[in-house]
């Protein structure tokens, strides 16, 4: 993607970890729809991640992480560009009209399918500081990212899932994933490939994404794991053993990988980023007391877990309940690799002050999704509305406060997380004044970013029809 012009316009600039001594390796571990307590350390006493457990104590948890969209292409095309979904167009998989039309009262915004080539990528800026990049799964955001700034593609390419039973191998032709033993694991293969590309470039600066494919449908867990989850029964409404059992597989394979760095002397010269793309699906496993999941901008959607783990960096065992979302890692590691990149526009903040103890500007967060995503499960999605996870609108993030704007009917909800971490308590008509005041707050960023707000009536829309 990047131009001459662009690699020319790059300068390093001093700053704490603008010395080519500090700059760590970095694994960026993005587990896809992974719900916010689909892990034990976030306190889900069904799913099994001991790994992923330690990896909490041994780095800063972040309890109030968010993606920047709520389903898979536009969170990833957030996170490789740094900027929110009106910047790139990205805002679904396509088509934006998702439902039947008959239930749309509005002709939502088409649909981006794809960063652009003009796009500098996370990749690429990790090329311009002198680091081996390479990307091991889950890509879905162009199709080669061997274009966008990666030395190395295993498993990925424009698709968001591997398949009708493409968690084990034959793998339904992913990029270089064509060799593999029958009834291989996606999971476990790719794994071994990000560890081989570690011992590769162990005396080299690298960044490894990690972008698992699982725990996305199709589910399909190890046999012996199911039979485990399935002896186990119920606890707080997580109950599925198949996806429990694609969950613990991801942490073995963390647990691999976290393995292999101590045994090759890497463990402190690396920082580590583990996440999830969006929320779960609230039909697989619910994430109370969060409302709705993947789809829904109620929490269940957008906040993920987070851990990131730098080892004499960041004090071990440490909790932040700052709001951070994913875009705010282009300017942290960034900022880590001692880069400027003056024509870069930016949508997230550098949280290194975090890293450190200190404390960041209280910001807005905001999420744009002028576009339909149908219902998974009617009676399961918890959503505004039955038919749909997600009806074209704005939500806006402040302080303990979240406003919902919703385009079909200029509707508004208002809510206090910390009172009401659910989204059920609706203030909009009783607090007027907090109201219009984050109403005119993101209403002032979306006249900033340009972001399109669809208002043309969908002549297919029939008020009478029902599914």
């Amino acid at each position: 993607m990047i131009s001459l012009m662009l690699l020319s316009s790059c300068k390093s600039k001093s700053g704490t970890f603008s010395n080519v001594s500090e700059r760590p390796n970095i694994i960026y571990i993005n587990v896809d729809d992974l719900g916010w307590k689909d892990v034990g350390y976030m306190g889900s006493t069904y799913f099994e991640t001991p790994n992923i457990d330690k990896l909490s104590k041994e780095g800063m948890i972040f309890t109030q992480g968010y993606a920047a969209a709520a389903n898979c292409a536009p969170s990833r095309a957030c996170l490789m560009s740094g900027q929110n979904t009106p910047r790139h167009g990205v805002y679904t998989v396509s088509p934006s009209t998702r439902g039947n039309p008959k239930t749309r009262k509005i002709i939502p915004t088409p649909n981006t399918d794809h960063l652009t080539n003009n796009m500098v990528t996370m990749a690429e800026m990790f090329k311009m500081a002198g680091y081996t990049t390479g990307t091991f799964g889950k890509w879905h955001v162009t199709k080669n990212p061997l274009n966008d700034g990666f030395d190395v593609n295993i498993g990925g390419d424009h698709r968001g899932n591997p398949g009708r039973e493409g968690y084990t191998a034959p793998y339904n032709k992913l990029p270089n994933l064509e060799l593999a033993p029958e009834g291989e694991n996606l999971t476990d293969r790719l794994t071994t490939e990000a560890i081989n590309f570690i011992k590769q470039n162990k005396n080299k600066p690298f960044f490894l994404y990690l972008p698992f494919y699982a725990v996305h449908t199709p589910l399909m867990g190890k046999v012996e794991l199911i039979e485990k989850y399935k002896k186990k029964g119920e606890s707080g409404g997580q109950d599925n053993p198949v996806y429990a059992a694609m969950v613990e597989n991801v942490d073995i394979n963390i647990g691999r990988l976290l393995s292999e760095l101590d045994k090759l002397n890497l463990s402190e010269s690396t920082l580590i980023v583990f996440t999830s793309d969006n929320g779960g699906i609230r039909s697989i496993s619910r994430q109370t007391p969060l409302r709705a999941g993947k789809g829904s901008y109620y929490e269940g959607g957008v906040r993920v877990p987070y851990i990131v783990k730098w080892t004499n960096k960041i004090k071990a065992g440490t909790t932040n309940s700052t709001p951070i979302v994913n875009m705010d890692f282009f300017p942290t590691f960034m900022e880590i690799l001692g880069l400027d990149l003056p024509d870069k526009i930016l949508d997230g903040k550098s949280i290194i002050p975090l890293f450190k103890g200190e404390n960041i500007d209280e910001r807005p967060l905001f999420w744009h999704f002028p576009i339909y995503l149908a219902a998974y499960n009617e009676s399961e999605d918890d959503g505004r509305d039955p038919l749909f996870r997600t009806r074209p609108g704005s939500t806006i993030r402040y302080k303990n406060w979240k406003l919902h704007h919703y385009f079909e009917d200029d509707g508004l909800e208002l809510y206090n997380l910390d009172n009401d971490l659910g989204e059920r308590i609706n203030l909009a008509e009783s607090n007027p004044n907090k109201t219009q005041e984050l109403y005119k707050i993101l209403d002032s960023w979306r006249k900033e970013v340009q972001a399109p707000i669809p208002s043309e009536r969908n002549p297919e829309y029939d008020p009478n029809f029902r599914n």
